[in-house]
């Protein structure tokens, strides 16, 4: 896939962007920072040479006056809410955001538990966090939030909260995922800082929607697409348009929500700074992009991704038509089909005439190479085994894992370990090459094959198994999958 996105220029404006911005508010800013901050693939995908940490290289400039503090809702921490990417806990993730960030030579000054009204598993995390010396703070839930603005700016509202103590000029203000309750914890400290003397900042960081592209360029609609489940809408932002006459995109939530900070910005100051929710952002993504078109197709692609993803959610039971039927909307809008996805096309093309669930996958020339399940190996590790030997120019016949080698695996899978289906993942055919490089010269050409996996495309006509899912994942392969689950036959027509 071609580039659209310079990296190097991001780096340099978004940053020297927060030092204006920090400036601008007397040396304390409080940024609340949305989105992922080191492993931003959404990001990557649909900004093609946008890297996964750019936003977390881009604080490491800052590092010297910058400090992290991490939310986390008690309702969250209450519910074991997951992290759907990763499958931890948010509890669990804020432990390793703070590992991460601190590896990476920046400064977690603390952890925030918001939403707490006496929450017990909020109250055992909290002791766990003391017992590793790490400062923790309460934020309470306040009545009529957020448009009970004379209770929130008040004692009895924000001033309820424990003041965070903070050393840094730049206050950087995250959490493992949305409605960790980030906007209210900086506002807090706004009104805390106040009541102080320190008339410090506040900032908002989303990467989307865009503000300075279209309503309905592909990029901001691949964020649409992926916040379906939230029912995100990307909007002209109405405040910015009356004070400045100028159309500058944001999202409902923000545009909804800038009465209230209005009146709470001018209940601790007298005045607000901002006359609109873009004026608030400091995002230069937009800046960056130097090939619309390039741009432009990514998110097409992670938008019919998109839909995929909310149809096997569906089959899984853990999603919702409304998500659906939202994305299939976007898609109309961008004009796209899931024929316009090869790997989709050239899967379901196989699978129509071997009548067996079938792959593809699209190498970095474009090459596409297909597979189909066998009675040894499942279509997914079939691929792999495919593409790895056009690769590494081994003769198609060639069978680098020999059955003899298969057939053992296959029975301890059923007769020992209780397996329903004897044919290899991608993970066995993988550990069988490794232990064949060490005699076989195609086995070990094969396996070296495998960083040329990175940034594919695949499909399957068949919803995969999580070890498949996992491999996959970690070679650097975006997958999209049919919403089959892996005991019906084949959608073949």
């Amino acid at each position: 896939m071609k580039n659209g996105f310079d990296n190097d220029k991001y780096l340099k404006i978004q940053s020297e962007h927060i030092k204006e911005r920090i400036a601008q508010f007397g040396d304390k800013l409080y940024l609340e920072f949305g989105g992922k901050l080191f492993d931003d693939y959404h990001a990557s995908r649909v900004l093609p040479g946008f890297h996964p940490d750019s936003k977390l290289q881009m604080l490491l400039q800052l590092a010297d006056v910058a400090e992290i503090v991490i939310v986390i809702s008690a309702v969250d921490i209450e519910k074991n809410k997951v992290r759907g990417d990763l499958g931890i806990t948010y509890d669990k993730d804020v432990l390793r955001l703070r590992d991460e960030f601190q590896k990476r030579g920046l400064m977690v000054g603390s952890i925030v538990i918001t939403h707490y009204t006496g929450q017990e598993a909020a109250k055992i995390f909290r002791n766990k966090l003391k017992k590793m010396n790490i400062k923790t703070y309460y934020h309470y839930t306040i009545p009529g939030y957020p448009s009970n603005v004379k209770l929130i700016d008040s004692d009895e509202g924000y001033g309820k909260n424990d003041y965070i103590e903070t050393s840094r000029p730049l206050v950087v203000i995250t959490a493992p995922g949305p409605g960790s309750g980030k906007m209210a914890t900086c506002l807090s400290q706004l009104y805390h800082e106040n009541k102080r003397g320190v008339k410090a900042g506040y900032a908002k960081f989303e990467t989307f929607p865009i503000w300075n592209l279209p309503l309905k360029h592909p990029v901001n609609l691949a964020y649409e697409a992926a916040t379906a489940d939230l029912n995100d809408i990307n909007m002209i932002d109405p405040w910015h348009l009356e004070a400045y006459g100028k159309t500058t995109v944001n999202y409902n939530r923000d545009i909804e929500i800038f009465p209230v900070l209005d009146a709470i910005f001018k209940g601790i100051y007298g005045t607000n700074p901002y006359k609109s929710p873009t004026d608030m952002g400091v995002n230069m993504v937009g800046f960056c992009i130097y090939d619309d078109e390039a741009c432009s197709e990514a998110s097409k692609q992670e938008i019919i991704r998109r839909y995929y993803e909310a149809l096997n959610r569906l089959v899984d039971g853990n999603g919702s038509e409304e998500e659906v039927d939202k994305i299939e909307m976007l898609m109309k809008q961008t004009g796209v089909t899931t024929d316009d996805r090869k790997v989709t096309v050239a899967a379901k093309e196989r699978c129509k005439k071997s009548g067996v669930h079938s792959a593809a996958i699209e190498l970095a020339d474009g090459t596409i190479i297909t597979s189909e399940t066998s009675d040894l190996l499942g279509t997914s590790a079939a691929l792999i085994l495919n593409a790895t030997k056009h690769l590494a120019g081994i003769d198609h016949k060639e069978k680098l894992i020999p059955k003899e080698m298969i057939e053992p695996i296959q029975k301890m899978k059923v007769t020992y370990l209780a397996g329903n289906n004897p044919r290899l993942h991608t993970d066995e055919v993988l550990v069988a090459l490794s232990m064949l490089s060490n005699t076989d010269e195609n086995c070990k050409k094969a396996l070296e094959q495998l960083p040329q996996f990175k940034g594919c495309q695949v499909h399957t006509t068949v919803m995969l198994s999580e070890v498949d899912r996992k491999i996959f994942k970690k070679l650097g392969v975006m997958v999209t999958c049919e919403p089959v689950a892996k005991k019906q036959k084949p959608l073949i027509g």
